[in-house]
């Protein structure tokens, strides 16, 4: 079995390890080493990524038997001492993410009553599940406990706690083996069983943060950030809003005004166009003649529903087309007592004049490759 390294000294990047076989991970030739710093990607958390031999290593996972295995691309000698190192930067991240997503564990369930359910540490992003949906305020209070715990610099161990040991901790979730049981303890917050790699201290987490939540399965999957993550998130965003202030011309504070204001605007302009339309398309309509009335216009598509509506007014029947790019955009419509079933006639062109849509007896539209005219009908 090779020695684990990784739980010995979770920041150490370096070590010398001998190659004791050969191996095969479906299909992909492995080496097997007497000990390694390489976590193999289980639990939700990714596997490490570095060198051995200064070669790369393309994957690491661990088989039924609990072997480790070093996925490379030529295989050592069996005996070979190598030099293996691992990607610094990336187990950083991965101990912020782990060692985070117990404090967050810990924090739905004291403040929310919500056990999660799972948890994935990937590449883009970390997700949890939870089995009931929280209110942003219980999230926000969430989201201060973890931080709170994360300035407080408590000591985050590994335990390996003998049977009765086991027996009397208040654990946060039974262990999903058995055997030797490893322990993760988030001083004075949290135990959980775990195999994975942690921080020491809990300020080495650096700051978490829910970036989004949703309903899933009945619950919600939180999406957060921690340690390194964070970081990058907050420079993202903060380039977002600045950028943001500078189109608005004004401080980044006041950004959020701004955007309300615009939508005020937008919402006055909206409102007057709508009325222009309205008038317009009552004058228009005024002018039209024949019923039915065919006819194909130079408008945009929320015209052109003005157009029909006011023009079906009196009318049995009105079809009304506008070009759309290479197409038509088609509006059907008739009149209160008029006896024409729209959707049924719109059905009908299509098949004429080629196209997708529908709608109600009283009203039907979408686009056709050509536009109707009488003899269609």
């Amino acid at each position: 079995m090779t020695h684990k390294l990784y739980w010995d000294d979770p920041h150490a990047d370096a070590f010398d390890a001998r190659v004791v076989a050969h191996g095969d991970l479906e299909g992909r030739p492995s080496v097997i080493l007497e000990a390694t710093l390489f976590y193999p990607e289980a639990g939700g958390q990714m596997a490490d990524w570095g060198t051995l031999g200064g070669a790369p290593v393309r994957d690491v996972q661990v088989d039924a038997e609990g072997r480790i295995h070093h996925v490379v691309d030529e295989l050592p000698a069996v005996g070979s001492l190598l030099a293996g190192r691992i990607d610094r930067s990336r187990r950083r991240e991965h101990m912020a993410l782990h060692t985070g997503q117990h404090m967050l564990s810990r924090a739905l369930l004291d403040l929310g009553k919500a056990p999660t359910v799972s948890s994935r540490l990937g590449e883009s992003g970390a997700t949890l599940d939870v089995d009931r949906v929280l209110s942003a305020k219980t999230l926000a209070a969430v989201e201060a406990r973890v931080n709170e715990v994360v300035d407080e610099h408590r000591p985050v161990r590994a335990l390996h706690p003998t049977a009765t040991e086991l027996e009397a901790m208040d654990l946060r979730r039974a262990p999903k083996v058995e055997g030797a049981i490893r322990i993760i303890e988030v001083e004075g917050f949290d135990l959980t069983p775990c195999g994975g790699t942690h921080c020491t201290d809990t300020a080495q987490v650096g700051w978490l943060r829910i970036t989004d939540a949703v309903k899933h399965r009945g619950g919600q999957r939180l999406t957060f950030v921690a340690g390194p993550r964070t970081r990058r998130v907050l420079a993202a965003e903060s380039e977002s809003l600045r950028a943001l202030a500078a189109r608005f011309t004004c401080g980044v504070g006041d950004v959020a005004g701004a955007i309300d204001k615009l939508e005020r605007e937008l919402g006055e302009a909206r409102e007057a166009l709508g009325a222009t339309r309205a008038a317009y398309a009552a004058a228009q309509a005024a002018s039209f003649t024949g019923d039915p009335l065919v006819a194909t216009l130079d408008a945009d598509v929320a015209t052109l529903r003005a157009l029909a509506a006011e023009a079906a007014v009196g009318r049995s029947l009105v079809v009304l087309s506008a070009p759309v790019g290479d197409a038509f955009h088609v509006v059907v419509a008739r009149g209160a007592d008029s006896p024409h079933d729209c959707g049924a006639l719109f059905r009908r062109l299509t098949e004429t004049c080629g196209g997708r849509g529908g709608g109600r007896p009283e009203r039907a539209e979408g686009r056709m490759e050509r536009a109707p005219t009488p003899a269609d009908l």
